[in-house]
């Protein structure tokens, strides 16, 4: 027991001898935590940045084009599958982060995982699923793998000095900066990364549409991008909920967010639910654990059981519904409190010349149309110098046809095989490169029929050199050469859109119907500035005078009830649909409520009129300054779906003056700017279905004039009405009248 505890301590005093030899090891330093941050930190913090987590304007990660650029070089591009494991040690003399690192990259560059819209890896074996944290991989000793045929657009003339290459991190092997990619890859396939102080989150976009898109952009820099680019486009499928300006501003700024929701049928038979696709940002285990947890919790209590039915054929998670269960009130449910639908937040964030840099979508082409561009005239200042060398050789080649005995002569001639070289540049006045390539060529070659063969393609190098400098000298040849390209590209790969686009205006309200509203009278009120007032008759019997904000007036003033429901006319050609019970009854004292606040309106858009109804009956009346009238059918602004808001509630071609809800037939009195006042019936106009019909002109405006206000006609306003009355349509209304002059019209 002493010998060995001698031993140890023996073995102790090793180890401190040999820490005396090494400088500093085991000392306890004091250092300030900012020189800490400065020569430890920040070195680490940038090489997450500048070398690991954000992909560059090619769309890669340096982890990505290792491992693509070892297979191509291992001959991938063709031929069969080989095993995991040999391409993942291969990959080490590139990459020395571990097979473990190496390998998952690839599991989600591959096909069998379901990562990307176009993988570029094709994969044979279990490589798990994106969708699923429980469907793990195989090892890389059971999987096989080889580059997907979209993967040869990636190293495209590569060999060309298309890019730059840099040894690797041994200094034995030369690897590319960048690949010559000949579309937007970086748009075409997800790519997430988190580095030290920045995060970079790129969603996908359909090949075809990014191909288009960028073609637009090359031939006119300012074209509306979203023509051709709608939406991003998932592997997973789901549904996108458009929002037009949402989906601007993330096109424009390269941040912003945009929510995704499951695709899911309902089988009759079996009383279930299937969900077959799911949102890019979620597994099919989280919606299943918090279903699990909502119906356990009570939130929930249409569901008898849920499971996870995935197979060969693809995901799906089966529902089963209790009896009398409304498949769809249920599902909306679920979008709300699962995340069945989820939130994807883009963070357009790519390294440009070793900068990290957020660029919207159009900056972000405009890169890459920059960066291609370089990589086409490196390739044709290459090819076009491989070219002139070869014509050089040709034209020194072609001169020894004159008089090949000569040439036999001067090298028999010549006792020194080093003075053979010198004895050819005198003898035909050609250059050491010439002569070196004259002097290669075999006895059995210097025929006059090898050097005609060889002499024949003078001419086209010469026509090809030709057209190689006019390319690099021409700016629209080289577009078109990307363009072509790019067109190629899309033909070739272009597939479907996977994700379809829902306009989210336009999705059901989810408000439960089945909610009974207390019905009791009211008086309502709206005002020109956008404010609304619920009062009931009671209160404002006892009340004093309307408070309004200064300068505003009322504008619209019913007596209805509190359930009735309510559309609001904004400035944007917007409807939004409410009910009077949506609102708090108020007093006379109070201002109300602003109704762009409080139905979350866009930005700048307030509501300009009121229209309060019981069934969707009667017309809306719209008059713009134009002296057109639009007569539009309340069934017009009916929904099957309960939406909140609908578009193109009228017409934009002219600014809206009035906007009136009407029973029944009634007439109207018109101003224009030039003092003539036009009275006509509304009977006269034949309604229209589409809301945002430019409607029929009422009256006839001089260059210069304008329709300036509309007012419901009070019998005994004139003296003589028919004075202002109009039989034909379009009329151009009277001036007042001696007897009327001291009228004036009132709203």
């Amino acid at each position: 027991m002493a010998k060995k505890k001698k031993n140890e301590i023996d073995h102790s005093e090793e180890e401190l001898n040999l820490n005396a030899h090494i400088s500093g090891a085991g000392d306890v330093v004091n250092q300030y935590i900012t020189d800490t941050l400065e020569l430890n930190y920040m070195p680490y913090a940038m090489s997450s940045i500048m070398s690991r987590a954000i992909p560059e304007i090619d769309g890669f990660k340096p982890s990505h084009r290792k491992l693509l650029y070892t297979m191509y070089k291992m001959g991938l591009l063709t031929g069969g599958t080989i095993k995991s494991a040999n391409i993942v040690g291969r990959t080490m003399q590139l990459n020395p982060h571990g097979d473990a690192a190496i390998y998952e990259t690839m599991i989600r560059l591959a096909r069998g995982n379901e990562c990307l819209l176009h993988p570029y890896v094709e994969s044979k074996g279990n490589f798990g699923k994106a969708y699923s944290k429980n469907m793990q991989y195989a090892a890389s000793r059971y999987t096989e793998a080889k580059l997907a045929p979209i993967a040869a657009e990636l190293f495209k003339e590569i060999d060309k000095d298309t890019v730059d290459f840099v040894p690797n991190y041994d200094n034995t092997m030369q690897e590319p900066t960048l690949f010559p990619v000949t579309f937007p890859s970086v748009l075409v396939n997800a790519n997430t990364g988190i580095a030290v102080g920045m995060a970079s989150n790129i969603c996908s976009f359909n090949l075809g549409e990014v191909c288009n898109t960028a073609i637009e952009l090359i031939k006119n820099p300012d074209a509306d991008i979203m023509e051709t680019l709608k939406a991003p486009d998932f592997i997973g499928g789901g549904q996108i909920l458009y929002n037009e300006a949402q989906m601007r501003d993330i096109y424009s700024t390269g941040r912003g967010s945009f929510k995704l929701r499951a695709k899911y049928n309902y089988d009759k038979q079996s009383n279930c639910i299937d969900v077959y696709e799911i949102p890019a940002t979620t597994t099919s285990e989280a919606i299943i654990d918090k279903i699990i947890e909502l119906a356990k919790s009570g939130k929930v209590r249409e569901i008898s059981d849920i499971r996870d039915e995935t197979d060969k054929k693809g995901l799906k998670i089966t529902i089963d519904l209790k009896r009398g269960t409304d498949p769809d009130k249920l599902m909306k449910k679920l979008f709300k409190t699962t995340p069945l639908e989820d939130s994807f937040g883009c963070n357009f964030n790519v390294l440009i010349a070793g900068t990290p840099r957020v660029l919207g979508v159009r900056e972000l082409l405009l890169e890459w149309i920059a960066f291609r561009t370089e990589c086409v005239n490196r390739r044709v200042y290459f090819d076009m110098q491989k070219s002139k060398d070869r014509l050089h050789l040709l034209e020194g080649l072609q001169k020894i046809l004159l008089d090949i005995d000569r040439a036999i002569k001067i090298i028999r001639s010549t006792d020194e095989e080093s003075e053979v070289v010198p004895n050819l540049m005198i003898g035909f006045g050609i250059d050491k490169i010439q002569a070196e390539y004259v002097a290669e060529i075999k006895l059995r070659h210097l025929n006059r029929e090898y050097i005609l063969k060889r002499t024949a393609d003078i001419e086209q190098l010469r026509k090809d050199i030709e057209d190689m400098e006019d390319i690099l000298s021409s700016k629209s040849r080289v577009k078109k050469i990307i363009v072509n390209e790019l067109k190629e590209v899309a033909e070739k790969y272009d597939k479907p859109r996977r994700t379809e686009i829902i306009y989210s205006e336009e999705i059901e309200d989810d408000a439960d119907e089945t909610e009974t509203v207390p019905d009791y009278p009211v008086n309502l009120f709206f005002t020109k500035e956008g404010y609304f007032k619920k009062i009931t008759p009671l209160s404002l019997r006892m009340s004093g005078e309307q408070k309004l904000k200064e300068g505003d007036s009322i504008a619209i003033s019913l007596d209805s009830t509190n359930s009735a429901e309510i559309l609001f006319f904004t400035n944007k050609c917007q409807v939004y649909k409410s009910r009077a019970a949506d609102f708090d009854d108020t007093k006379a004292s109070a201002l109300g409520d602003f109704v762009g606040s409080k139905l979350l309106m866009e930005e700048g858009e307030t509501a300009v009129s009121m229209a309060c109804l019981k069934e969707y009956s009667g017309y809306m009346l719209f008059f713009f300054q134009n002296g057109k009238v639009a007569k539009i059918n309340m069934s017009a602004y009916e929904t099957k779906q309960n939406r909140k808001k609908l578009i193109k509630a009228y017409s934009d071609k002219s600014p809206l003056v009035s906007a009136v809800y009407i029973e029944d037939d009634r007439e109207f009195l018109i101003r224009s700017s030039a003092g003539r006042y036009l009275l006509f019936n509304s009977g006269a106009i034949s309604a229209k279905t589409t809301k945002d019909s430019q409607g029929v002109s009422v009256m006839s405006l001089k260059r210069g004039h304008r329709v300036e206000e509309v007012a419901e006609y009070k019998e005994g306003t004139f003296a003589k009405a028919a004075r202002y009355r109009t039989k034909n349509l379009p009329g151009a209304g009277a001036v007042l009248s001696a007897d009327d002059q001291g009228e004036q019209l009132k709203i």
